[in-house]
């Protein structure tokens, strides 16, 4: 049997919920049917975590965070651990999100050491990595994102690299309605793959999402490209309708064969 990569889709809340809204909306994940070989994730809020991770539990349906520290422990008011996070029941952890990077100064030296703290932490990171707008225009894109990658390879190893997922999100379809082309996304996750494998990660194996506007008009045809794993979803995560497409999507998306 050929080996595959499952289809994975990551709610990102974002700052949006409240206890009310959460429940309502969680009352319905809680019975997605994932029977097609597909993952499905929540990132809420961190005051949320515990709240998310009890309604969902027993579920198929796992919970993961949207940031951590680059700290374990100590006096750093207003830092949440790695280990924090894992012992409220999260998977997951958001890294690098570019709303991070651009809003909080998130440079790539810190997202390595949090992509190490989660590792540590036994939490999966989910390394955000993409380009602006103006850096695309200007054909910087790749480089970019390679000098992103490169920064958590030299900061945790090659064989950490096994243990993440990528989610490549170009800033400029953040938020804005606009998506990369099935053909643009394609090409970047083809790139991001042939980066990983050239020092030695074994890409294949690797999940790596797009993220950037994904809705449930669009979602199917991104999720039949061979090196799209899946995605990394925003606002259309809020709504339950929409996030059931995207995921039903997924679902019926053919498994990626590994060769």
């Amino acid at each position: 049997m050929p080996k595959v990569r499952k289809k994975l889709v990551i709610g990102n809340w974002k700052l949006h919920g409240s206890l009310a809204r959460n429940e309502a909306l969680l009352l319905k994940f809680r019975n997605l049917d994932l029977a097609g070989g597909a993952e499905f994730a929540v990132c809420p809020p961190f005051p949320y975590i515990q709240q998310v991770a009890e309604l969902l539990r027993g579920s198929s349906v796992s919970v993961g965070a949207q940031d951590l520290s680059a700290f374990s422990e100590g006096a750093y008011t207003g830092e949440v651990a790695g280990g924090m996070l894992a012992d409220l029941g999260c998977k997951w952890v958001i890294v690098g999100h570019s709303e991070r990077r651009v809003g909080f100064g998130d440079t790539d030296i810190l997202v390595a050491a949090k992509v190490s703290a989660a590792l540590e932490a036994g939490l999966i990171p989910v390394l955000c990595v993409g380009e602006s707008k103006e850096q695309r225009v200007s054909g910087a894109a790749e480089v970019v994102v390679a000098a992103q990658l490169e920064s958590v390879v030299s900061a945790v190893g090659v064989e950490a690299l096994s243990d993440l997922v990528v989610a490549y999100e170009p800033i400029w379809a953040i938020g804005t309605g606009l998506t990369a082309t099935p053909d643009q996304a394609q090409s970047m996750h083809l790139f991001i793959r042939t980066c990983l494998d050239k020092v030695g990660v074994d890409a294949e194996k690797l999940r790596i999402l797009y993220g950037g506007s994904v809705n449930a008009a669009n979602a199917a045809r991104l999720f039949e490209e061979k090196d799209i794993d899946g995605a990394l979803v925003g606002g259309a995560s809020l709504v339950f309708e929409s996030f059931q497409a995207i995921c039903d999507a997924a679902a019926a998306a053919a498994a990626v064969a590994i060769r």
